[in-house]
C-alpha cells in the first residue's frame, strides 16, 4: 500500500497480509507428504474391510445351509429358497466382486440330498493372505 509522508514522497508499506508463494510452497509440500502417507493405508484397510465381510456373509449362508438340512434333511435346490423359506433375508452380496449373482454354489455328493451343499465367492484375485476368493 502507498501513502505520502510529511515530506511528500510516497512510502510503501511492507505490512501486507497474505502468504508469500514460499510459505504457500512449503504447506503443500507438507500436505502432499502426508497425503503420500495416508492414502495406502486407506486403501488397504478398504481391500480388509471387504475380506471381512465377505467372510462374514459366507458363514452366515453356510449357516443358513446348515439350518436349512437340519430342518428338512436335505439342502435347498437354490440359494434363493433360503430367502423364501425366511432362513436368511435376502442373499448377501459378495463384497469382493460386487454382486449377489456371482456366489459359486456347491452341490452335495448325493443328488437326492438337495442342490447347495456349500457356497463359495465367485470373485476373482486373491486375497491378502495370497489365497484365491474362490477357495474361501
Amino acid at each position: 500500500m502507498a501513502f505520502p509522508t510529511k515530506t511528500g514522497k510516497i512510502h510503501f508499506s511492507r505490512d501486507r497480509g497474505g502468504f508469500t508463494l514460499i510459505e504457500l510452497l512449503v504447506v503443500m509440500a507438507i500436505i502432499a507428504t502426508l497425503l503420500s502417507i495416508a492414502t495406502p493405508r486407506y486403501f488397504h484397510s478398504i481391500e480388509k474391510s471387504k475380506e471381512v465381510v465377505l467372510r462374514q456373509n459366507l458363514n452366515t449362508m453356510r449357516d443358513a445351509l446348515d439350518k436349512y438340512y437340519g430342518d428338512t434333511g436335505k439342502y435347498p435346490a437354490t440359494l434363493d429358497d433360503l430367502v423364501t423359506k425366511k432362513y436368511i433375508r435376502s442373499i448377501p452380496e459378495d463384497p469382493v466382486a460386487g454382486s449377489t449373482a456371482s456366489w459359486l454354489t456347491i452341490a452335495p455328493d448325493n443328488s437326492t440330498k438337495g442342490g447347495v451343499y456349500d457356497v463359495k465367492s465367485g470373485a476373482l484375485g486373491n486375497a491378502r493372505n495370497g489365497t484365491p476368493y474362490s477357495e474361501w
